[in-house]
């Protein structure tokens, strides 16, 4: 990659979003906020990129995810490798955490080590923890939350987003050979296969993702308490974020997992009141 496309990363990762509730709710941001927060979004997509674009072995991909350790480790001692050089200033304004980039990078090689099939609950619950409230405990520190309430609510709104994505996205993550959903849901509605596609494909699926999904709620309701004491920081961003996601697990229990689905999206017009909605109100 040239040192002009490497400069540009965050900006390559914000085009991306575009258009998408993540890009919405950054967008509430001040820019010194916002840029940091595509800077962090744009190192999830590239260590996200080892574990899931088809092509290397899993050696390769393990050797790739500890060459980002390293660079993680040289960031944060103030000597940023040129390809996370973007990084260097969000780290220093906002004090973000050499652990918490680590544990992303953790979340990926779970990937790698794989492929994750009706983990435990408690694996799920590491999984989520890595890949999703990691980036919430990166995210509060830019937001300028204190420490208590802002990692509470990374703990639960990552929880509940991962969560969400993972009932969103079975028939992809089959594809792919995987299958996140927790053996004690799979158990709970008498589905003993571990193969992805057929466990997927059976009717009482749908009782497994209302498993997962009664988990998600909690969370949602969890880091709704925290943003409702009007902690001190920019809370309107992971305030939509909460509102549209936990809209489209509503929506998508209505329309229920059992074969065929589609994955839902929120229309438009409805993702637009919401911002409007939070854009508006402190």
């Amino acid at each position: 990659m040239a040192e002009s496309e490497l400069a540009s990363a965050p900006e390559t990762a914000e085009a991306k979003a575009s258009g998408s509730s993540f890009y919405a709710a950054m967008r509430l941001l001040p820019p010194p906020e916002r840029a940091a927060m595509f800077a962090v979004y744009a190192f999830c997509r590239e260590v996200d990129d080892v574990a899931d674009e088809p092509g290397p072995g899993a050696e390769e991909r393990r050797a790739a995810l500890g060459a980002w350790r390293a660079d993680v480790a040289a960031l944060c001692s103030g000597a940023p490798p040129d390809r996370i050089a973007y990084l260097a200033e969000p780290v220093r304004r906002f004090g973000l955490r050499q652990d918490d980039f680590l544990a992303i990078v953790d979340g990926m090689e779970m990937d790698v080590d794989g492929p994750i099939i009706a983990p435990p609950y408690a694996g799920l619950d590491l999984y989520c923890d890595r890949v999703a409230s990691a980036v919430g405990r990166l995210s509060v520190r830019i937001f300028g939350m204190p420490d208590g309430p802002g990692a509470t609510l990374a703990h639960h709104l990552g929880r509940a987003l991962q969560l969400t994505n993972i009932l969103r996205d079975l028939d992809e993550d089959a594809g792919m050979g995987r299958l996140y959903l927790p053996a004690e849901a799979l158990e709970a509605a008498g589905i003993e296969t571990r193969d992805p596609t057929a466990a997927i494909a059976r009717p009482s699926i749908d009782a497994a993702c209302r498993w997962v999904s009664a988990k998600a709620h909690a969370h949602y309701d969890a880091a709704s308490a925290v943003l409702k004491t009007r902690p001190r920081g920019r809370i309107r961003s992971p305030r939509l974020m909460l509102e549209v996601y936990r809209r489209l697990l509503v929506e998508t229990e209505k329309a229920g997992w059992a074969p065929p689905r589609t994955r839902l999206s929120l229309p438009r017009a409805h993702l637009l009141w919401i911002v409007l909605r939070h854009g508006l109100v402190d």
